[in-house]
């Protein structure tokens, strides 16, 4: 069993650099099979999420080489298989692109019903099926496996009830070989939706609208391979940037676009660090305690609910109350019982923390309940007293690439251990 050891109270100093963005590459991998071509794909980030999406896809017959650590190629002219089955899929939330992607190409998917984090509430995907079926598929499920088929796909019109990030990717999966013109009303805005978007394009779609709230898809019938890079990664840069703010440190943080940050970047200000933006760079630091401030996470452009966790563990230790409400995933405030271990005083009242401020943490054993709240405890493990240990680390893994190398260039004392059963530590340091 690996956990991270974090001895607190090291002020970050220095630069980390961004990996690319998680959540474009999971809705970017798939879109491969919608061409049966050679694709290069740089800046892909090296996480647990990414590997298994290629495990998946190179057991359905595509064959994936590594060119460098960040730069793939995916040759994916013999996919032989639409099945995706629930041992490929059940650490993958985002497995779910796959039954867009499938549907797209060969107009027949049947996958898994997908895992990843579980915030304790129902994450259907009921927009996913929606979206489908005005498509003109026919939907069925069958012992938690989802089968999407249609004679042909024809556009249609599309309005979502509530803004999904993950039922707008998939409908541009589908809806990018369908005959005619698909609308996508009430569409998610986030940036790797856009980035998402711009590759398609890049492989012959015609869509128009990405980054707004109406896309407008204009099917092709044939798309062909390409060469792209993913975008940085903003959830990861911007844990990055509470952390130097958390530990009153100073911070370049390189390879980022900053406009992609501005929720973060307002809210840091807002407590009083200091923000300065520069082309593909921003710098993060704090002198003194900060002051609290009140977050209520929303869709893009919005504060982003994937950064809830973190900004929690910094008001943790910040002057005066703050509320925190999360108004997109229900129960996504689980993680607060491991905050209180560590002493934050902190009450949940339905979909708002309570955050009164406390002068310090102190180190105890905890674990990461999920991938955002697992770097939350990383932010309080740098601020606190002593030592912390988090368990449960898997899920930090999925999304932040060589977290432990990049925080110990800029001054923590943060190791991977590893436990195994006969208690003999061995210690793994960047």
């Amino acid at each position: 069993m690996e956990k991270f050891v974090i001895r607190g109270g090291s002020e970050l100093h220095g630069e980390i650099e961004i990996s690319g963005a998680k959540n474009a590459a999971v809705a970017i991998l798939p879109a491969t099979i919608l061409a049966k071509d050679i694709f290069t794909i740089e800046n892909v980030p090296d996480i647990k999420d990414i590997n298994s999406m290629l495990q998946i896809l190179e057991e359905m017959g595509a064959a994936v080489r590594y060119l460098d650590r960040s730069t793939i190629q995916i040759d994916t002219r013999n996919i032989f298989s639409q099945t995706v089955p629930y041992e490929l899929t059940k650490n993958l939330r985002a497995s779910y692109y796959l039954l867009g992607a499938l549907l797209g190409m060969y107009n027949h998917a049947r996958v898994a019903m997908p895992g990843g984090c579980n915030f304790g509430g129902v994450r259907p995907i009921d927009l996913h099926l929606k979206g489908f079926a005005s498509l003109g598929a026919v939907i069925s499920t069958d012992g938690g496996i989802v089968e999407a088929k249609a004679s042909k796909l024809l556009g249609g019109s599309i309005y979502f009830d509530k803004v999904s990030v993950g039922a707008t990717i998939n409908v541009l999966l589908a809806a990018v070989k369908a005959r005619g013109i698909t609308i996508i009303e009430n569409a998610a805005r986030e940036p790797h939706i856009v980035d998402l978007a711009n590759f398609l394009n890049l492989m012959g779609a015609n869509i128009k609208g990405a980054g707004t709230d109406v896309i407008k898809v204009e099917g092709v019938s044939e798309l062909h391979g390409c060469d792209y890079s993913i975008i940085p990664d903003q959830i990861e840069a911007g844990t990055y940037m509470v952390a130097a703010a958390a530990t009153g440190g100073d911070v370049v943080i390189k390879n980022i676009i900053p406009k992609h940050l501005e929720p973060i970047t307002v809210k840091l200000r807002e407590c009083g660090a200091t923000v300065e933006e520069f082309d593909d760079s921003v710098r993060v630091f704090s002198h003194g305690r900060l002051q609290g401030c009140n977050i209520k996470t929303k869709p893009h452009p919005g504060f982003p609910t994937d950064m809830q966790p973190q900004f929690t563990a910094l008001l943790a230790l910040c002057e005066g109350m703050s509320i925190v409400t999360d108004s997109v995933w229900d129960n996504r405030f689980r993680y607060v019982d491991q905050l209180t271990r560590m002493g934050a005083q902190i009450q949940i009242e339905g979909k708002a923390a309570i955050v009164q401020g406390v002068a310090s943490l102190k180190g105890a054993p905890v674990k990461a309940d999920d991938l955002r709240a697992g770097a939350a405890m990383i932010i309080a493990g740098l601020c606190a007293k002593g030592v912390t240990e988090i368990e449960d680390i898997v899920h930090i893994d999925r999304g932040y690439e060589d977290v432990v190398k990049k925080l110990t260039a800029v001054g923590a004392d943060i190791a991977r251990v590893d436990f195994p059963e006969n208690m003999n530590i061995r210690t793994k340091r960047a």
